[in-house]
């Protein structure tokens, strides 16, 4: 009984510990580009973000327009 409860909480724990390391991710636009700068607005969810945090940006895919 001990070793069930003791799997049970290992895998509790490895689940909460892994859930608290997913990076923050939102939509944002692009108001402004400066050479090397550019600054988005991310609305509501800036505050996700830290200060001299890394950043991953996507640019959005275009979708071909397929014609006759």
């Amino acid at each position: 009984m001990k070793k069930l409860i003791a799997t049970t909480l290992a895998i509790f724990l490895i689940a909460a510990s892994a859930s608290s390391s997913i990076a923050a991710s939102a939509k944002c636009t692009v108001t402004a580009v400066d050479k090397s700068v550019v600054t988005l607005d991310c609305g509501d969810k800036a505050d996700k973000f830290t200060v001299g945090a890394e950043v991953k940006v996507k640019t959005a895919k275009k979708k071909a327009i397929e014609g006759c």
